[in-house]
């Protein structure tokens, strides 16, 4: 079973559930969590990135180390800064420093028992907005100067009152609004609902897909919600809720970076992809909880709540907007990429004729153009067939970002991590979700100005060990060309030393 960190835990909480953070985070510079007493204090409030943020200890070793280890991120991704970045750049400590004083301000006039609403007219006098790790230094500090813990714990309450609808994450929220008012905002004839509804019957589209799938969903959420009722949700039951993934996967690879990079249109992209992963991570999360009690019931309660509500959001606004926007070229790009994903709850991949015979007319017409040609390389020279068949019998899954970090080339085959056509002469950063992407950048930008040259990282995926190595792409005169992902599956390394002992 794969080892899953939320980065929103206490640091007590993950200790309890795995102790050996325990050595990793004191590697990294995390050295009071070997003292029994401040993880018993301190730790119960402290998560990871706010002790990160206050130790200085980049969050992207904290990362790299997690993952090695074979952890698995899950929740919302805190933002990451490269090592090597931080060495570059002078934080603007005196400001953070000043935001962190006002904000203990703030908090020690609630402890005194000034009225709330006087409190916030001056926070809102200083502050658009504030990050809720920002809030959690701010008590941490309040802590460290004496602040019994009750009294922080008693006033949590209070404080998040204060900054409520000004933190981060309830922006993001907020921010499903403005995606339904870009549907009235697109000025396009006909009726949006009528064109995706026609779509949508036509046997084989990806739209007819999408909504049978959504169909199987809603059936399966009524046996879920019967099976709360009478307090016996089975293993097999939350397993096949677990298929919501592939469903919200394809969406993430192959409908949100489409409309944003192609059409312009961001708001699923910034939003729903957002919540697609929250859903996705609580029934995770609750489908390794060991303990069924009314919070874990709860829970489930209100993840199904959010999920009913995507597939809402998915046919009255994402669809539409897709219909509206994609070309009939876009729509048979979607169903070539769509079979390289598993089922969902045993819809089968219905055959859509239009697309099989122009996809066919188009794979023929390509193998044309490339039959006389012959790649000549420094050693040797082969046809673009053979090339070809050389990258794909080559073990790994291989991708190639160019310098302007543009998709260039994914090789062919089954892939762990998916590789979608349609991603191809699209900016990399477009086909990762947005707790991933400044990682991704960072890791580009290490590469570009020569601070690093490769980024290995371990992992468990699927219950198998996995190598995914990013590198740099060098010309003889080290000139920066561009990226290459290679992910191997390194489970054959495994049974072999195995083997030996």
């Amino acid at each position: 079973m794969a080892k899953k960190i939320d980065f929103k835990k206490s640091v007590y909480e993950l200790v309890q559930e795995y102790p050996e953070l325990t050595g990793i985070l004191s590697k990294l510079g995390f050295t009071e969590i070997t003292k029994k007493a401040m993880l018993n204090s301190v730790g119960r409030v402290m998560t990871i990135p706010k002790g990160a943020k206050m130790k200085n200890i980049s969050m992207m070793d904290v990362v790299m180390a997690l993952m090695t280890n074979g952890f698995e991120i899950e929740g919302e991704m805190p933002q990451l800064k490269m090592p090597w970045e931080e060495e570059k750049k002078e934080s603007p400590k005196g400001m953070t420093d000043e935001r962190t004083e006002m904000l203990k301000d703030y908090l020690r006039r609630l402890g005194k028992g000034e009225d709330l609403e006087a409190v916030r007219a001056d926070f809102v006098k200083n502050f658009r907005d504030v990050e809720a790790s920002e809030i959690m230094k701010a008590e941490q500090d309040l802590l460290k100067e004496g602040t019994p813990l009750q009294e922080v714990q008693k006033l949590c309450d209070v404080h998040s009152a204060l900054f409520h609808g000004a933190t981060r994450e309830e922006k993001i929220a907020n921010a499903e609004k403005a995606v339904q008012e870009s549907l009235a905002d697109k000025k396009i004839e006909g009726n949006k609902k009528e064109i995706a509804g026609a779509l949508t019957a036509i046997s084989g589209h990806p739209l007819n897909l999408f909504e049978k799938e959504n169909e199987a969903l809603e059936t399966l959420f009524g046996k879920v919600r019967e099976a709360i009722a009478g307090r016996d949700v089975e293993k097999e039951l939350l397993s096949e809720l677990r298929e919501i993934s592939v469903h919200y996967a394809k969406k993430g690879d192959l409908l949100y970076p489409h409309l944003k990079t192609q059409y312009d249109v961001s708001g699923p992209s910034d939003v729903m992809w957002t919540v697609d992963d929250e859903i996705r991570d609580e029934i995770s999360a609750l489908a390794r909880a060991e303990e069924q009690d009314d919070d874990w019931y709860d829970r489930l309660s209100k993840v199904l709540d959010r999920a009913e509500e995507m597939i809402y959001k998915e046919k009255n606004i994402l669809f539409p907007i897709c219909a509206v926007n994609f070309s009939q070229d876009d729509w048979y790009a979607v169903y070539r990429d769509s079979k390289d994903y598993a089922e969902v709850l045993g819809i089968s991949f219905p055959r859509w004729e239009d697309a099989e015979k122009a996809l066919a007319a188009k794979t023929e017409s390509a193998a044309a153009k490339m039959a006389d040609g012959e790649v000549v390389m420094p050693g040797g020279h082969m046809t673009v067939p053979q090339l070809t068949a050389l990258l794909n019998t080559i073990p790994m899954e291989i991708s190639f970002i160019d310098a302007d970090n543009i998709n260039r080339f994914f090789n062919e085959g089954p892939k762990v991590f998916k590789r979608a056509g349609m991603a191809i002469d699209r900016e990399v950063f477009s086909c990762h979700p947005p707790k991933i992407e400044p990682m991704v950048r960072n890791i580009l930008e290490s590469f570009r100005d020569g601070s690093k040259d490769s980024v290995p990282v371990w992992m468990e995926k699927n219950g198998r060990t996995m190598l995914v190595n990013y590198m740099a792409v060098r010309d003889r005169d080290h000139h920066y060309l561009g990226a290459v992902e290679l992910v191997q599956d390194m489970e054959f390394a495994k049974e072999h030393f195995a083997g030996l002992s």
